[in-house]
């Protein structure tokens, strides 16, 4: 008698069909990429201009905790450029300085988002 074969799975993997498998974050990148033109405007050299300027009028600080903006990248505490009324591909909110605010990636991720969604404003 011989040795025994792994037979390949006849299932594959399907691809999600409605939206993005969770945890799934390139794909989801991807999708919004693919239904939202407007995101490359956050890719801009006119973006990174706004955005440091709006960081040093508010000093580096939070304007919803007032906690200082030292962080980088992911960090918590990371400053993030905060669009006060969701622009939703508007360009003239989108580009309004008088419409962001400086805030720190952890009040960003967690109070705004879920007030987004709450309100229906994303």
């Amino acid at each position: 008698m011989g040795r025994l074969k792994t037979i390949a799975s006849p299932i594959k993997k399907m691809a999600p069909r409605l939206g993005y498998a969770s945890g799934d974050e390139k794909a989801r990148d991807k999708q919004r990429r693919d239904t939202q033109p407007w995101r490359s405007w956050y890719k801009t050299a006119r973006w990174q201009r706004l955005r440091e300027k709006v960081f040093t009028r508010d000093l580096y600080t939070c304007q919803r905790s007032g906690e200082i903006c030292a962080g980088r990248g992911n960090q918590p505490n990371a400053p993030v450029a905060n669009h006060k009324i969701p622009h939703n591909g508007d360009p003239v909110l989108f580009w309004d300085e008088s419409n962001i605010e400086t805030v720190t990636k952890r009040v960003h991720d967690s109070l705004i988002q879920s007030e987004e969604k709450r309100t229906g404003l994303r």
